[in-house]
Protein backbone atom coordinates (compact mmCIF):
# COMPACT_ATOMS: atom_id res chain seq x y z
CA UNK A 1 0.00 0.00 0.00
CA UNK A 2 3.04 2.64 0.95
CA UNK A 3 5.97 2.92 -1.02
CA UNK A 4 8.41 2.10 0.89
CA UNK A 5 11.91 2.67 -1.52
CA UNK A 6 14.01 4.72 1.15
CA UNK A 7 13.40 2.50 4.16
CA UNK A 8 16.24 1.28 5.52
CA UNK A 9 16.81 -2.55 6.27
CA UNK A 10 15.51 -3.90 9.51
CA UNK A 11 18.76 -4.98 10.93
CA UNK A 12 20.25 -1.80 10.90
CA UNK A 13 17.05 -0.01 12.44
CA UNK A 14 16.82 -2.76 15.38
CA UNK A 15 20.45 -3.38 15.90
CA UNK A 16 22.35 -1.05 15.17
CA UNK A 17 25.39 -0.14 17.47
CA UNK A 18 24.49 -3.31 19.58
CA UNK A 19 26.45 -6.60 20.24
CA UNK A 20 25.49 -10.02 19.65
CA UNK A 21 24.42 -12.40 22.40
CA UNK A 22 27.27 -14.72 22.11
CA UNK A 23 29.55 -11.21 22.00
CA UNK A 24 28.28 -10.21 25.19
CA UNK A 25 28.72 -13.70 26.74
CA UNK A 26 32.36 -13.63 25.48
CA UNK A 27 32.77 -10.12 27.44
CA UNK A 28 31.69 -12.11 30.56
CA UNK A 29 34.07 -14.76 30.12
CA UNK A 30 36.88 -12.58 29.96
CA UNK A 31 35.98 -10.26 32.81
CA UNK A 32 36.07 -13.31 34.90
CA UNK A 33 39.35 -14.70 33.47
CA UNK A 34 40.24 -11.13 34.65
CA UNK A 35 39.51 -11.96 37.95
CA UNK A 36 41.09 -15.07 37.65
CA UNK A 37 44.39 -13.74 36.69
CA UNK A 38 44.61 -10.88 39.13
CA UNK A 39 43.23 -13.93 42.28
CA UNK A 40 45.30 -16.33 41.33
CA UNK A 41 48.34 -13.68 41.56
CA UNK A 42 47.48 -12.20 45.21
CA UNK A 43 46.78 -16.01 46.36
CA UNK A 44 50.32 -17.15 45.00
CA UNK A 45 51.91 -14.13 46.54
CA UNK A 46 49.64 -14.75 49.82
CA UNK A 47 51.30 -18.39 49.91
CA UNK A 48 54.59 -17.74 49.38
CA UNK A 49 55.02 -14.51 52.04
CA UNK A 50 52.77 -15.74 54.15
CA UNK A 51 52.43 -19.32 54.95
CA UNK A 52 56.18 -19.69 53.43
CA UNK A 53 55.39 -22.36 51.00
CA UNK A 54 57.29 -23.12 48.05
CA UNK A 55 55.89 -23.04 44.69
CA UNK A 56 57.31 -23.73 41.43
CA UNK A 57 56.82 -19.75 40.27
CA UNK A 58 57.66 -20.07 36.92
CA UNK A 59 55.95 -22.73 35.87
CA UNK A 60 52.98 -21.19 37.41
CA UNK A 61 53.94 -17.30 35.97
CA UNK A 62 53.90 -18.95 32.87
CA UNK A 63 49.98 -20.49 33.46
CA UNK A 64 48.95 -16.86 33.97
CA UNK A 65 50.81 -15.15 31.14
CA UNK A 66 48.72 -17.59 28.85
CA UNK A 67 46.05 -16.87 30.65
CA UNK A 68 46.51 -13.37 29.49
CA UNK A 69 47.29 -13.98 26.38
CA UNK A 70 44.10 -15.42 25.81
CA UNK A 71 42.46 -12.59 27.12
CA UNK A 72 44.09 -10.57 24.56
CA UNK A 73 43.42 -12.49 21.81
CA UNK A 74 39.22 -12.81 22.95
CA UNK A 75 39.40 -9.16 23.15
CA UNK A 76 40.52 -8.60 19.86
CA UNK A 77 38.54 -11.63 18.16
CA UNK A 78 34.80 -10.81 18.26
CA UNK A 79 35.88 -6.98 16.81
CA UNK A 80 37.67 -8.25 14.07
CA UNK A 81 35.42 -11.38 12.90
CA UNK A 82 32.18 -10.72 14.15
CA UNK A 83 29.30 -12.26 16.10
CA UNK A 84 30.81 -15.04 18.47
CA UNK A 85 29.32 -19.33 18.46
CA UNK A 86 28.64 -21.56 21.00
CA UNK A 87 32.14 -23.38 19.83
CA UNK A 88 34.07 -20.17 20.74
CA UNK A 89 32.47 -20.15 24.52
CA UNK A 90 33.19 -23.91 24.70
CA UNK A 91 36.60 -23.41 23.62
CA UNK A 92 37.24 -20.53 25.82
CA UNK A 93 35.70 -22.00 29.03
CA UNK A 94 37.74 -25.38 28.24
CA UNK A 95 41.03 -23.71 27.98
CA UNK A 96 40.05 -22.07 31.31
CA UNK A 97 39.72 -25.06 32.71
CA UNK A 98 43.27 -26.39 30.97
CA UNK A 99 45.08 -23.40 32.65
CA UNK A 100 43.11 -24.40 36.22
CA UNK A 101 44.03 -27.70 36.28
CA UNK A 102 48.16 -26.64 35.54
CA UNK A 103 47.66 -24.62 38.35
CA UNK A 104 46.27 -27.13 40.52
CA UNK A 105 49.03 -29.75 39.95
CA UNK A 106 51.69 -27.67 40.62
CA UNK A 107 50.01 -26.78 43.62
CA UNK A 108 49.17 -30.13 45.99
CA UNK A 109 46.45 -31.57 42.71
CA UNK A 110 43.16 -32.44 44.39
CA UNK A 111 44.69 -31.81 47.64
CA UNK A 112 44.10 -28.30 46.85
CA UNK A 113 40.63 -26.63 48.60
CA UNK A 114 40.39 -24.63 45.15
CA UNK A 115 39.67 -27.48 43.34
CA UNK A 116 36.37 -26.75 43.85
CA UNK A 117 36.25 -24.07 41.16
CA UNK A 118 35.58 -26.65 38.34
CA UNK A 119 32.29 -26.53 39.42
CA UNK A 120 32.08 -22.49 38.68
CA UNK A 121 33.48 -23.31 35.27
CA UNK A 122 30.21 -25.92 34.52
CA UNK A 123 27.64 -23.59 36.18
CA UNK A 124 28.53 -20.76 33.45
CA UNK A 125 28.83 -23.71 30.81
CA UNK A 126 25.70 -25.07 31.78
CA UNK A 127 24.24 -21.53 31.25
CA UNK A 128 26.10 -19.94 28.24
CA UNK A 129 26.30 -23.32 26.14
CA UNK A 130 24.06 -25.90 23.98
CA UNK A 131 23.89 -28.83 25.95
CA UNK A 132 26.10 -30.96 23.89
CA UNK A 133 28.67 -28.79 24.81
CA UNK A 134 27.63 -28.77 28.70
CA UNK A 135 27.81 -31.91 28.81
CA UNK A 136 31.65 -32.18 27.79
CA UNK A 137 32.37 -29.66 30.09
CA UNK A 138 31.15 -32.36 32.86
CA UNK A 139 33.60 -34.93 31.49
CA UNK A 140 36.53 -33.00 30.94
CA UNK A 141 36.26 -31.14 34.02
CA UNK A 142 35.44 -34.51 35.77
CA UNK A 143 38.69 -36.20 34.21
CA UNK A 144 40.40 -33.33 35.46
CA UNK A 145 39.63 -34.03 38.77
CA UNK A 146 40.40 -37.83 38.42
CA UNK A 147 43.76 -37.02 36.93
CA UNK A 148 44.35 -34.55 39.40
CA UNK A 149 43.98 -37.09 42.03
CA UNK A 150 47.24 -39.31 41.04
CA UNK A 151 49.20 -36.68 39.11
CA UNK A 152 50.26 -33.12 40.82
CA UNK A 153 53.19 -31.74 42.21
CA UNK A 154 52.81 -32.02 46.22
CA UNK A 155 53.47 -28.95 47.94
CA UNK A 156 55.87 -28.30 50.06
CA UNK A 157 54.45 -27.74 54.14
CA UNK A 158 56.42 -26.05 56.76
CA UNK A 159 54.08 -27.93 59.19
CA UNK A 160 53.61 -31.66 58.55
CA UNK A 161 51.26 -31.49 62.03
CA UNK A 162 47.46 -32.90 61.02
CA UNK A 163 46.09 -30.06 63.13
CA UNK A 164 47.93 -27.60 60.72
CA UNK A 165 46.93 -29.29 57.08
CA UNK A 166 43.18 -29.76 58.05
CA UNK A 167 43.57 -25.79 59.36
CA UNK A 168 45.21 -24.72 56.18
CA UNK A 169 42.73 -27.08 53.92
CA UNK A 170 39.66 -25.33 55.89
CA UNK A 171 40.81 -21.45 55.10
CA UNK A 172 41.10 -22.79 51.43
CA UNK A 173 37.83 -24.58 51.08
CA UNK A 174 36.24 -21.22 52.87
CA UNK A 175 37.88 -19.13 50.41
CA UNK A 176 36.80 -21.09 47.33
CA UNK A 177 33.04 -21.24 48.72
CA UNK A 178 33.25 -17.41 48.54
CA UNK A 179 34.43 -17.09 45.55
CA UNK A 180 31.98 -19.78 43.89
CA UNK A 181 29.16 -18.38 45.15
CA UNK A 182 29.87 -14.53 44.90
CA UNK A 183 31.09 -15.35 40.81
CA UNK A 184 28.26 -17.34 40.07
CA UNK A 185 25.97 -14.78 41.73
CA UNK A 186 27.81 -12.25 39.40
CA UNK A 187 27.77 -13.24 36.61
CA UNK A 188 25.28 -15.57 36.20
CA UNK A 189 22.68 -12.82 37.14
CA UNK A 190 24.41 -10.90 34.37
CA UNK A 191 24.11 -13.45 31.82
CA UNK A 192 20.71 -14.05 32.40
CA UNK A 193 19.89 -10.57 32.03
CA UNK A 194 21.77 -10.48 28.72
CA UNK A 195 19.47 -13.97 27.69
CA UNK A 196 16.33 -11.56 29.27
CA UNK A 197 17.00 -8.62 26.93
CA UNK A 198 17.69 -10.66 24.11
CA UNK A 199 14.27 -12.69 24.91
CA UNK A 200 12.49 -9.09 24.88
CA UNK A 201 14.57 -7.76 21.71
CA UNK A 202 13.38 -11.51 20.15
CA UNK A 203 9.81 -10.27 21.24
CA UNK A 204 9.60 -7.05 19.34
CA UNK A 205 10.74 -8.18 16.42
CA UNK A 206 8.23 -10.95 16.22
CA UNK A 207 6.16 -7.68 17.01
CA UNK A 208 6.72 -6.26 14.40
CA UNK A 209 7.66 -8.81 11.55
CA UNK A 210 3.45 -9.38 12.46
CA UNK A 211 2.56 -5.96 12.12
CA UNK A 212 4.26 -5.55 8.36
CA UNK A 213 2.49 -8.32 7.34
CA UNK A 214 -0.92 -6.94 8.87
CA UNK A 215 0.48 -4.27 6.43
CA UNK A 216 1.12 -6.45 3.69
CA UNK A 217 -2.41 -8.17 4.09
CA UNK A 218 -4.02 -4.77 4.04
CA UNK A 219 -2.32 -3.13 1.24
CA UNK A 220 -3.06 -6.23 -1.22
CA UNK A 221 -6.63 -5.20 -0.09
CA UNK A 222 -6.29 -1.84 -0.45
CA UNK A 223 -4.94 -2.50 -4.33
CA UNK A 224 -7.87 -4.56 -4.76
CA UNK A 225 -10.02 -2.29 -3.98
CA UNK A 226 -8.55 0.28 -5.73
CA UNK A 227 -9.04 -1.76 -8.72
CA UNK A 228 -12.32 -2.35 -7.96
CA UNK A 229 -13.81 1.60 -7.25
CA UNK A 230 -12.23 2.44 -10.69
CA UNK A 231 -14.89 1.63 -12.90
CA UNK A 232 -17.78 2.97 -11.14
CA UNK A 233 -16.02 6.06 -10.06
CA UNK A 234 -15.27 6.08 -13.68
CA UNK A 235 -19.14 5.86 -14.31
CA UNK A 236 -20.10 8.47 -12.65
CA UNK A 237 -17.69 11.29 -14.06
CA UNK A 238 -19.46 10.22 -17.24
CA UNK A 239 -22.50 11.09 -15.97
CA UNK A 240 -21.72 13.79 -14.00
CA UNK A 241 -20.41 15.32 -17.14
CA UNK A 242 -23.45 14.13 -19.22
CA UNK A 243 -25.92 16.39 -16.37
CA UNK A 244 -23.80 19.01 -16.55
CA UNK A 245 -24.81 19.48 -20.41
CA UNK A 246 -28.33 18.49 -20.13
CA UNK A 247 -30.69 21.81 -20.42
CA UNK A 248 -32.62 21.08 -17.22
CA UNK A 249 -29.09 21.87 -15.03
CA UNK A 250 -27.87 23.95 -17.29
CA UNK A 251 -31.23 26.20 -16.76
CA UNK A 252 -30.29 25.83 -12.70
CA UNK A 253 -26.68 27.42 -11.33
CA UNK A 254 -27.70 25.94 -7.74
CA UNK A 255 -27.74 22.41 -9.42
CA UNK A 256 -24.99 22.98 -11.50
CA UNK A 257 -23.05 24.44 -8.63
CA UNK A 258 -23.61 20.99 -7.32
CA UNK A 259 -22.40 18.98 -9.88
CA UNK A 260 -19.31 20.62 -9.75
CA UNK A 261 -18.54 19.57 -6.13
CA UNK A 262 -19.69 16.17 -7.43
CA UNK A 263 -17.07 15.87 -10.00
CA UNK A 264 -14.38 17.82 -7.50
CA UNK A 265 -15.38 15.09 -5.28
CA UNK A 266 -15.09 12.14 -7.55
CA UNK A 267 -11.86 13.62 -9.24
CA UNK A 268 -10.15 13.38 -5.71
CA UNK A 269 -11.59 9.87 -4.90
CA UNK A 270 -9.91 9.10 -8.27
CA UNK A 271 -6.73 10.49 -7.07
CA UNK A 272 -6.63 8.78 -3.92
CA UNK A 273 -7.32 5.26 -6.18
CA UNK A 274 -4.22 6.41 -8.54
CA UNK A 275 -1.92 7.34 -5.39
CA UNK A 276 -2.76 3.41 -3.89
CA UNK A 277 -2.13 1.84 -7.58
CA UNK A 278 1.14 4.33 -7.47
CA UNK A 279 2.28 3.12 -4.48
CA UNK A 280 1.34 -1.15 -5.05
CA UNK A 281 3.31 -0.19 -7.85
CA UNK A 282 0.87 -1.36 -10.21
CA UNK A 283 1.37 1.75 -12.71
CA UNK A 284 4.85 1.57 -14.89
CA UNK A 285 6.74 4.32 -16.23
CA UNK A 286 5.87 6.81 -13.51
CA UNK A 287 9.08 8.25 -12.22
CA UNK A 288 10.30 9.63 -8.76
CA UNK A 289 9.71 13.43 -8.52
CA UNK A 290 12.55 15.53 -7.41
CA UNK A 291 11.78 18.28 -5.12
CA UNK A 292 12.98 20.52 -2.02
CA UNK A 293 11.86 20.15 1.71
CA UNK A 294 10.07 23.32 1.99
CA UNK A 295 8.12 22.65 -1.63
CA UNK A 296 7.15 19.32 -0.82
CA UNK A 297 6.01 20.55 2.44
CA UNK A 298 4.28 23.45 1.22
CA UNK A 299 2.29 22.01 -1.76
CA UNK A 300 1.19 19.50 1.01
CA UNK A 301 0.15 21.88 3.65
CA UNK A 302 -2.03 23.73 0.22
CA UNK A 303 -2.88 20.72 -1.05
CA UNK A 304 -4.34 19.62 2.99
CA UNK A 305 -6.34 22.84 3.50
CA UNK A 306 -7.94 22.74 -0.17
CA UNK A 307 -9.22 19.48 0.33
CA UNK A 308 -10.48 19.61 3.53
CA UNK A 309 -13.22 21.34 5.84
CA UNK A 310 -10.94 22.88 8.55
CA UNK A 311 -11.44 26.44 9.67
CA UNK A 312 -7.45 27.24 10.09
CA UNK A 313 -4.44 25.09 9.49
CA UNK A 314 -1.36 27.32 11.35
CA UNK A 315 1.64 26.04 9.16
CA UNK A 316 5.23 27.04 10.58
CA UNK A 317 8.25 26.35 9.63
CA UNK A 318 10.70 27.26 12.46
CA UNK A 319 14.01 28.87 12.52
CA UNK A 320 16.22 25.90 12.62
CA UNK A 321 14.73 24.43 9.75
CA UNK A 322 15.16 27.30 7.36
CA UNK A 323 18.78 25.68 6.52
CA UNK A 324 16.67 22.82 4.74
CA UNK A 325 14.27 24.68 3.00
CA UNK A 326 17.06 24.09 -0.11
CA UNK A 327 16.90 20.47 0.72
CA UNK A 328 16.60 18.02 -1.82
CA UNK A 329 14.62 15.10 -1.29
CA UNK A 330 12.34 12.69 -3.45
CA UNK A 331 8.47 13.86 -3.07
CA UNK A 332 7.31 10.22 -1.70
CA UNK A 333 3.45 9.69 -1.76
CA UNK A 334 3.28 7.05 1.03
CA UNK A 335 4.99 9.95 3.36
CA UNK A 336 3.05 12.72 1.72
CA UNK A 337 -0.15 10.15 3.10
CA UNK A 338 0.66 9.47 6.48
CA UNK A 339 1.49 13.33 6.67
CA UNK A 340 -1.91 13.69 6.09
CA UNK A 341 -3.64 10.90 7.66
CA UNK A 342 -2.31 12.37 11.03
CA UNK A 343 -3.51 15.98 9.76
CA UNK A 344 -6.93 14.20 9.19
CA UNK A 345 -7.08 12.72 12.85
CA UNK A 346 -5.97 15.92 14.26
CA UNK A 347 -9.34 17.53 12.18
CA UNK A 348 -11.55 14.89 13.36
CA UNK A 349 -10.65 16.49 17.09
CA UNK A 350 -10.71 19.83 16.42
CA UNK A 351 -12.38 21.08 13.50
CA UNK A 352 -11.69 24.57 14.22
CA UNK A 353 -7.77 24.82 14.39
CA UNK A 354 -5.10 22.31 13.56
CA UNK A 355 -1.31 23.30 14.04
CA UNK A 356 1.91 22.18 11.74
CA UNK A 357 5.45 22.70 12.57
CA UNK A 358 8.51 21.53 10.97
CA UNK A 359 11.55 21.57 12.89
CA UNK A 360 15.27 20.41 12.14
CA UNK A 361 18.04 18.95 14.68
CA UNK A 362 20.66 16.11 14.31
CA UNK A 363 20.06 15.58 10.73
CA UNK A 364 16.30 14.74 11.80
CA UNK A 365 13.35 16.51 10.43
CA UNK A 366 10.77 17.18 12.99
CA UNK A 367 6.95 17.29 11.41
CA UNK A 368 4.70 18.17 14.66
CA UNK A 369 0.42 18.06 14.02
CA UNK A 370 -1.47 19.72 17.05
CA UNK A 371 -4.46 19.65 17.82
CA UNK A 372 -7.01 20.97 20.04
CA UNK A 373 -9.29 18.28 20.73
CA UNK A 374 -9.71 16.12 23.92
CA UNK A 375 -6.24 14.91 23.75
CA UNK A 376 -5.35 10.81 24.36
CA UNK A 377 -6.89 8.90 26.75
CA UNK A 378 -3.90 6.72 28.87
CA UNK A 379 -5.08 3.80 27.68
CA UNK A 380 -4.57 4.90 23.91
CA UNK A 381 -1.23 6.49 24.76
CA UNK A 382 0.66 3.37 26.57
CA UNK A 383 -0.69 1.38 23.22
CA UNK A 384 -0.03 4.04 20.58
CA UNK A 385 0.79 2.70 17.19
CA UNK A 386 -1.03 -0.93 17.73
CA UNK A 387 -3.69 -1.73 15.58
CA UNK A 388 -7.71 -1.09 16.12
CA UNK A 389 -6.85 1.16 18.89
CA UNK A 390 -9.30 3.94 18.05
CA UNK A 391 -11.87 6.39 20.15
CA UNK A 392 -13.96 6.93 17.31
CA UNK A 393 -15.99 3.40 18.59
CA UNK A 394 -15.73 2.02 14.58
CA UNK A 395 -15.67 -1.16 13.39
CA UNK A 396 -11.45 -1.55 12.57
CA UNK A 397 -11.19 1.65 13.14
CA UNK A 398 -7.40 2.60 14.40
CA UNK A 399 -5.54 1.23 11.49
CA UNK A 400 -4.18 5.08 10.83
CA UNK A 401 -2.20 5.37 13.36
CA UNK A 402 -0.65 1.91 13.44
CA UNK A 403 -0.01 2.53 9.35
CA UNK A 404 1.62 5.49 10.13
CA UNK A 405 4.14 4.11 12.78
CA UNK A 406 5.11 1.25 10.65
CA UNK A 407 5.71 3.49 7.82
CA UNK A 408 7.95 5.64 9.63
CA UNK A 409 9.88 3.14 11.64
CA UNK A 410 10.53 1.95 7.72
CA UNK A 411 11.75 5.12 7.03
CA UNK A 412 14.27 5.02 10.05
CA UNK A 413 12.24 7.31 12.16
CA UNK A 414 10.24 7.57 15.19
CA UNK A 415 6.47 8.83 16.24
CA UNK A 416 6.03 10.35 19.53
CA UNK A 417 2.70 11.24 20.58
CA UNK A 418 1.77 13.44 23.98
CA UNK A 419 -1.53 15.42 25.52
CA UNK A 420 -0.71 19.09 25.85
CA UNK A 421 -0.92 20.59 29.00
CA UNK A 422 -3.79 23.16 27.68
CA UNK A 423 -5.54 20.24 26.11
CA UNK A 424 -5.15 18.76 22.81
CA UNK A 425 -2.63 16.57 21.51
CA UNK A 426 0.56 16.41 19.70
CA UNK A 427 1.70 13.65 17.15
CA UNK A 428 5.50 14.22 15.90
CA UNK A 429 6.98 12.29 13.57
CA UNK A 430 10.67 11.89 13.56
CA UNK A 431 12.40 10.78 10.22
CA UNK A 432 16.26 10.94 9.35
CA UNK A 433 17.04 13.18 6.30
CA UNK A 434 18.59 10.97 4.51
CA UNK A 435 15.31 8.40 4.81
CA UNK A 436 14.39 10.99 2.06
CA UNK A 437 17.37 12.80 0.42
CA UNK A 438 18.12 12.22 -3.18
CA UNK A 439 22.04 12.05 -1.75
CA UNK A 440 21.09 9.73 0.54
CA UNK A 441 23.71 10.79 3.04
CA UNK A 442 23.55 11.87 6.75
CA UNK A 443 24.23 16.00 6.44
CA UNK A 444 24.41 19.06 4.91
CA UNK A 445 27.22 21.23 4.41
CA UNK A 446 25.84 24.37 3.92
Amino acid sequence: MFSLRHSLPLARVVGAGTETVGQQNMLQLIQLRWIAVIGQVLTILFVSFVFKIALPLEQMGAVLCCLVALNLISLYRPRRFGDVRNGDLLMGLLLDVAALTALLYFSGGATNPFVFLYPLQVTLGAVMLEAWSTWTMVVVTSLCFAGLTRFYVPLQLNSNTSDELFRLHIIGMLICFVLDVALLVVFVTRINTILRRRDARLADLRQQAAEEDHIVRMGLLASGAAHELGTPLATLSVILGDWRRMQVFRDQPELLEEIADMQAEVLRCKTIVTGILLSAGEARGESPVVTTVADFLDELAEEWRNTRPVARLDYVFADEAAQIEDYPIVSDSALKQIVCNVLDNALESSPAWVGLAVSYADNVLSLSVRDRGRGFAPEMLAQFGKPYQSSKGRPGGGLGLFLVVNVVRKLGGTVTAENNPGGGATVTLNLPLAAISTEQRHGRTR
